[in-house]
């Protein structure tokens, strides 16, 4: 339809569509593109507006009278020539990708491809379809939001316990809750307590950036649960809203923020749902498929370090500021966090090759918004020399896979594990202590979403994956569980105890370990999957958190060793332990004891069937004085039988406590002899005390 708005020539900056008062402004960038086309809707009346104005490789125009709330999206022409990198259609209707709100999520359908789906010539045909109807609509907004008196937690990593969730899966089980499965619902009041009780200082949620289906797993009646195929880097996902207003998240964040509880995204910027050449096109294709995408060698193809179909091209300067005005707004308009970059190695590839210092490692580091938050990378990818655990640079942390794997095969008896242990709980120093690095660059794990549930690594041998409809044969095959003799439920006491006591010493371990701790939502709860290890397609009561069949005890003694870690600094240092002598005392920021109270030897170090081993911390050598502490912390990590256990001896007034024992119910304190007992399968944890203290 013809317009008959006023149009003028707008600016190029701010990229998107703004609101001033006086009508909307358009900025889009493309830079091969020989047109672009504005497309206003009205109900389902379509007008189009061609933008008048381009500067560099940014088209904008201004169009007067438009307001918050109007539907809008792009027809892009240009060269549709694959064997070139270019995929231009007109026919296809293209999210703004500085669209700030959507109006749901593309239908899939075969009008959505720029090619004719099911043509001898494939990606090389051409489509003529008009994609309109099925695709969701960038909406117009003005972001403001009344924070009141909100502000950035600013919490350091050594206070920090993460809680990874998933905004639906969290509530969706829960019939108590209004609006179960929405960002109001994650922040209401019962979901509030549970994680203040808890003791959890951030949480840290599954991708909330807009994403589709993928079109084979809605033709298997599934759904992209997880989140992990982004095409709307500053829309909140909005199947997570009940009335379509980003004022939901808006308000969800801010009462996270009241609870002192901070709030961390899963990004999702190395590559997009328009996959591979067989792929939709939705945006970026559509836009200017050769400069968002980095392509092959063969122009016609994808590189696919991401193992998605295709990756973003960083090296181009219009996709970075896209990422960074994308994280800019997170920060300044949402008020999170800080963010978990999935596979980050991608983010870290310049010409393919990684690199720690990268062009957007680089200008997120001098980034005065940015580098105040926090900041964690998955180390890796799927492309050559992919995985890259340790070699990030300061400020980032990184999730620990060493360490989730490693902990993992020591609690299920593993042969020589116990140097690995030790390596671990320290901090994994070898990896992060490089570079001015924090000992909290060490973001530990022994779940997460992606993988066996805590309870479903005690009570698995082998993933059941059958309902993701592959055959089992999606998933990681190499979980290092233990299904302590039954796989599954079981009512055998026997057996059921033995997984409560291992599940206990999992979660004592990685709440005693130097780094920064990460708890998967439900794992508190007993939460199960029924083996699946890869739920990222189920949208239904296996991938949501089973609330009803909750284990109170074992939730509180969650609850009580994250106190213990609270109370106790010595477990959770920004400097590592290296067991180097202490200016005030002579004494060793960390000995390693066996359980006749001598230190380890390289014979105990390398003893295959050696199950027991006792860490005695102390405030890291080179501690200012102003933050040092006194006392010590005496930790015994025991796989084996019952034990008899010599503690550490004590300068004149000191005297050790029994304060932690993964076997009871309840919190010890009891003053310590000589030679402790130490339950099998049990870790116990001393705190050095003044002897005035036992009266």
């Amino acid at each position: 339809m013809t317009s008959t708005h006023a149009i003028s020539a707008g600016h190029p900056s701010p990229l998107g569509a703004t609101f001033d008062g006086a009508g909307v402004n358009f900025a889009l960038f493309s830079q091969h593109a020989e047109r672009v086309v504005l497309c206003l809707f009205d109900g389902h009346r379509e007008t189009r507006i061609d933008l008048p104005e381009r500067e560099g490789h940014v088209w904008h125009g201004h169009v007067e009278g438009l307001r918050p709330g109007q539907r809008y999206g792009y027809r892009v022409h240009g060269p549709y020539r694959p064997q070139e990198g270019h995929r231009f259609n007109p026919h296809k209707l293209l999210i703004d990708p500085y669209a700030k709100q959507l109006t749901g999520t593309p239908r899939n359908h075969d009008a959505l491809f720029g090619f004719r789906a099911g043509h001898a010539d494939a990606d090389l045909s051409f489509d003529r379809r008009d994609s309109a109807h099925h695709m969701p609509k960038s909406v117009v907004v003005d972001p403001s939001f009344s924070w009141g008196h909100d502000h950035p937690l600013r919490r350091p990593l050594t206070e920090t316990v993460i809680y990874e969730a998933h905004v639906k899966g969290l509530t969706a089980g829960r019939t108590d809750l209004a609006h179960p499965g929405t960002y109001l619902a994650l922040a209401s009041e019962p979901v509030l307590d549970h994680l203040t009780r808890l003791g959890v200082t951030a949480i840290e949620l599954l991708p909330v950036h807009a994403f589709a289906d993928d079109r084979f797993l809605t033709d298997k009646g599934l759904r992209n649960y997880w989140g992990y195929m982004s095409y709307g880097f500053f829309a909140p996902e909005p199947r997570y809203m009940q009335g379509g207003e980003i004022a939901e998240f808006q308000q969800m964040v801010a009462r996270f923020h009241r609870a002192g509880i901070e709030v961390i995204l899963d990004v999702v910027y190395n590559h997009t749902a328009e996959g591979n050449e067989l792929g939709p096109t939705l945006s970026f294709r559509g836009l200017d498929n050769a400069s968002y995408y980095r392509l092959a060698d063969d122009p016609r193809f994808y590189v696919n370090d991401a193992g998605t179909g295709n990756v973003l091209n960083l090296d181009n300067p219009f996709a970075l500021r896209l990422v960074m005005d994308s994280l800019r707004y997170w920060v300044q308009v949402m008020h999170v966090d800080g963010f978990r970059f999935d596979l980050a190695s991608v983010l870290g590839r310049t010409r393919g090759v990684f690199e720690r210092d990268a062009p957007l490692f680089r200008a997120i580091r001098q980034d005065p918004v940015l580098n105040q938050v926090k900041l964690i990378a998955e180390p890796w990818d799927l492309g050559h020399d992919g995985y890259q655990l340790g070699a990030y640079p300061a400020p980032f942390a990184e999730w620990n896979d060493r360490f989730r794997d490693q902990i993992r095969s020591f609690w299920r008896g593993d042969p020589g594990r116990i140097g690995k242990l030790a390596k671990r709980v320290a901090g994994s120093a070898a990896r992060f202590d490089h570079d001015g690095r924090a000992a909290t660059s060490s973001v530990n794990f022994i779940a997460a979403h992606d993988g066996f549930t805590l309870m479903d690594t005690v009570s698995y041998a082998q993933k059941q994956n059958g309902a993701n409809g592959e055959e089992n044969r999606d998933g990681h095959g190499h979980n290092l569980s233990d299904n302590m003799g039954t796989e599954g439920p079981t009512d055998d006491p026997a057996i059921r105890a033995r997984r409560n006591r291992r599940r206990r010493n999992l979660i004592a371990t990685l709440m005693l370990s130097q780094g920064t701790p990460m708890l998967l939502a439900g794992d508190e709860l007993g939460n199960s999957q029924g083996g699946n290890n890869n739920a990222y397609c189920q949208d239904n009561p296996t991938g949501w958190i089973d609330w009803n069949g909750a284990d109170p005890v074992f939730l509180d003694f969650v609850r009580r060793v994250i106190a213990f870690r609270r109370a106790h600094p010595i477990l959770r240092q920004k400097r590592f332990l290296h067991s180097q002598a202490r200016e005030q005392d002579g004494l060793p920021d960390l000995f390693w004891r066996r359980a006749d109270g001598a230190a380890m030897t390289t014979d105990d170090w390398n003893d295959p069937q050696l199950r027991l081993l006792a860490a005695e911390m102390r405030m890291a050598s080179g501690t200012p004085a102003y933050a040092a502490l006194t006392g010590a912390v005496f930790v015994v990590f025991n796989n084996g039988p019952d034990a008899q256990v010599r503690l550490p001896d004590t300068a004149q007034g000191g005297r050790w406590r029994r304060r932690l024992d993964s076997t009871r119910d309840n919190d010890p304190d009891e003053a310590a002899q000589a030679v402790e007992p130490i339950p099998a399968e049990s870790v116990v944890a001393f705190v050095l005390t003044d002897q005035s203290q036992d009266a």
